[in-house]
């Protein structure tokens, strides 16, 4: 006597893939869009010579834009850390309300913060970003990643102008 089994077409797909080894994951930077703050871009490269002169230098050409991409949720920075490759870093210590779509720059070099330009300083005349590689990390107040990004000047800023878009 024969015994015969129905296979359905997806315990066929599970012993394909098994048999395969394919194994099915997450995109590796999944985790980035678990928060509302986001990394949009970077002008990781002032345009100019660089000087980082706190009067007339460039360093506040250099900046990185934060965007808050949460259709409903009002996000406070205070706590928030930018950090790179080399353990620059820069935590806003100051309350700035970003609401949804809301935007702000924070620019290298000295000024005054402001709520209504959407800039911070990070009051420091040295060039936190290289110009030939770095990656950008955003913590929340809670240590946990909420963006990162990593950028070569060759392969990710074809233009050349030292300006790169990741979230639109």
């Amino acid at each position: 006597m024969r015994t015969r089994s129905t296979l359905t077409a997806a315990a066929i797909s599970a012993a394909v893939t098994a048999a395969l080894g394919i194994v099915t994951a997450a995109p590796a930077q999944a985790a980035e869009y678990s928060s509302a703050l986001k990394v949009k871009g970077i002008q990781y490269d002032a345009p100019g010579r660089d000087d980082n002169r706190c009067s007339g230098g460039n360093t506040k050409n250099e900046y990185l834009t934060i965007k808050n991409y949460s259709r409903t949720t009002t996000v406070n920075l205070k706590g928030y850390v930018v950090r790179d490759d080399a353990g620059n870093r820069f935590t806003f210590t100051a309350s700035h309300s970003l609401q949804p779509g809301d935007q702000v720059s924070l620019r290298g070099g000295r000024g005054t913060d402001s709520d209504a330009n959407n800039v911070v300083y990070r009051q420091n005349c040295n060039f936190m970003w290289n110009n030939d590689k770095d990656t950008i990390y955003l913590y929340k107040p809670s240590g946990s990643r909420a963006d990162v990004h990593s950028y070569t000047k060759r392969d990710n800023d074809r233009d050349g102008n030292g300006y790169i878009t990741y979230h639109g």
